[in-house]
């Protein structure tokens, strides 16, 4: 008794890699901005620490260059129209409203401080 062998066509070959590019270069677009040198040369390390928040605590409503998503756009100085006043973008930080979680408990006034500016400064 013999038993024949059938192979299939592969499937997903060109497909799946375009699919795989196309998603790698939407992650990248929405890429969270690297803080620019400051006159120093050395990029101010608060801003770089709200960048390290922003990142793993804000992107994934925001998106990781403040475009927008499940959460209201940042970036492009959006954030600082809607918040003229720094102080109450930190309230809404510190405390939550509508469906963002309050980081009050969870970042420490410097934290949201860093993260606040990184928002206004660099998205």
């Amino acid at each position: 008794m013999t038993h024949e062998v059938t192979t299939r066509p592969r499937r997903g070959g060109r497909v799946g890699t375009a699919v795989a590019v196309m998603l790698l270069a939407a992650a990248c677009a929405s890429a969270t901005p690297e803080v620019p040198a400051g006159p120093d040369g050395e990029p101010d390390p608060v801003l770089v620490e709200g960048r390290q928040i922003y990142r793993n605590r804000c992107a994934g409503c925001h998106g990781g260059a403040g475009e927008g998503g499940r959460g209201p756009r940042l970036g492009g100085g959006a954030v600082v129209e809607a918040y003229p006043d720094i102080a109450d973008q930190v309230a809404v930080v510190t405390d939550g409203r509508g469906g963002m979680p309050a980081w009050g408990g969870v970042l420490d006034e410097a934290e949201i401080e860093a993260v606040v500016r990184f928002t206004r400064e660099v998205l």
